[in-house]
């Protein structure tokens, strides 16, 4: 694909990593044309878990309603064309690679980061491709995030935040909650997740200052399962809907928070298109069945294979969770095979799974020059309560998983720990996000 050869030649010649500052981004953005005053109505969302899914979630919702939108995202699993859709559709390699050579060329070599180049190129597609809609998820953090140059967003939302990239945006739950408020523009208003009392009180003051309307969950919005499927409240009333197609309890307060900032938008969706949208939202990678494929084949055609590409200890505990309400009361066992990278903190990742009946075999993350040797990680798995094995391959650990199978075969495989790593599942298993 010519854009992935643009995108890796980039690479070389700037920083994969990230240089949370505005100025780089505005002046090539200054030299486009400012693309990003030529936008759609924007919703902008920040958060340190769930923001992904809340942007599933509102991309669903809007489009049964029968919206045009584009949609931003990032990292991507296999493709870096995952980052881009428009109007419904992932970006054509024609497309993205003209866009990334327009955007090299304006910076003409200067110090930036990858990821402010890619996040202009968005800026480009979505100026020049016609959609009713433009959803945009931030990076890292938010107040410095390349994406924050969006003068007048419609509405931002605020997923819940965690201790995550600590490096960058500070080590308290506050510091980094102020740092996520930063996408808050002057009287644009605000839905924001489920929150620690620390960081919704941090967020709440950011809007205040900013005369920014705010709904918060739990107190102005609510989702709950019901015996049909779950229910939104709000002041407008109740929503009747079915169970959302992603797995996991926390899926809900993700849906809700997508209704909350479409509502707050003043967005006109029907109660059909609210319901459709739970039936019909993908969020590849998050806590769902592998699709069937390569890897299924190499296991067993049988075999219950689950990825989730979550990596903190927030995380740990939202997939854990959902696992022992699937096992209700059993004692199934959940084999792990773990990557993570050297960004993310293990120990607090695996502990919840202690509650299961869970072993991890940990494996490199190949994606990634940051993963954590096997080995090591293996040894935290271990300090964590958890009987763990190390494997020099993916490859490896699925042979091994195989043998478990033939023994065990009501067991759960979980591809877990990184989204890289979850991007290596899916190219092996020949079934990339579309």
């Amino acid at each position: 694909m010519k854009s992935d050869a643009l995108i890796n030649k980039l690479s070389e010649i700037h920083p994969k990593g990230f240089d949370l500052s505005l100025d780089r981004i505005s002046d090539l953005l200054e030299k486009l044309g400012r693309p990003q005053d030529k936008l759609p109505p924007v919703i902008h969302v920040a958060g340190t878990n769930g923001k992904g899914s809340t942007l599933a979630f509102t991309r669903a919702i809007l489009e049964a309603q029968g919206y045009k939108v584009h949609v931003h995202t990032s990292p991507h699993l296999v493709n870096w064309h995952e980052r881009y859709r428009l109007a419904g559709t992932l970006v054509s390699d024609d497309v993205l690679a003209d866009a990334i050579q327009r955007v090299a060329d304006a910076n003409d070599n200067k110090p930036i980061t990858v990821f402010e180049l890619l996040s202009a190129v968005m800026f480009v597609l979505f100026s020049e491709h016609e959609a009713d809609f433009a959803l945009v998820e931030v990076g890292l953090g938010g107040r410095f995030d390349a994406t924050n140059v969006i003068p007048k967003p419609l509405v931002c939302a605020i997923a819940p935040v965690a201790l995550d990239h600590q490096a960058y945006l500070g080590d308290t739950i506050e510091k980094i909650a102020f740092e996520k408020a930063g996408i808050i523009k002057h009287k644009v208003p605000v839905a924001v997740g489920c929150q620690q009392d620390e960081a919704r009180k941090t967020i709440e003051e950011v809007a205040r200052k900013n005369g920014s309307s705010i709904v918060i969950a739990g107190q102005d919005f609510d989702a709950y399962r019901d015996a049909t499927g779950f229910v939104y409240q709000d002041e407008d009333g109740l929503l009747d809907l079915p169970l959302p197609k992603l797995s996991g309890e926390h899926q809900l307060d993700n849906a809700a928070l997508a209704m909350a900032a479409i509502r707050l938008a003043q967005i006109k969706i029907s109660p059909e298109a609210f319901a459709e949208g739970m039936l019909n939202v993908t969020w590849p990678g998050r806590l769902e069945k592998l699709p069937v494929g390569k890897i299924s084949e190499m296991l067993s055609p049988d075999a219950d294979i689950w990825i989730d590409g979550g990596h903190n200890p927030s995380a740990g505990e939202a997939i854990s969770s959902e696992l022992q309400r699937q096992n209700a009361g059993t004692q199934r066992k959940t084999l792990m095979i773990c990557g993570m990278i050297n960004t993310k903190e293990p120990f607090g990742y695996f502990k919840p799974f202690e509650k299961l009946d869970a072993e991890v075999f940990a494996i490199p993350v190949a994606m990634s020059e940051a993963g954590i040797p096997p080995e090591e990680l293996a040894k935290v798995a271990k300090s964590a309560g958890l009987k763990t094995q190390s494997f020099a391959s993916l490859e490896d650990a699925i042979m091994e998983a195989s043998q478990y199978l033939k023994e065990t075969p009501d067991m759960r495989v979980l591809f877990c720990g990184s989204l890289y790593m979850v991007g290596e599942v899916l190219d092996l298993n020949e079934t990339p996000p579309q």
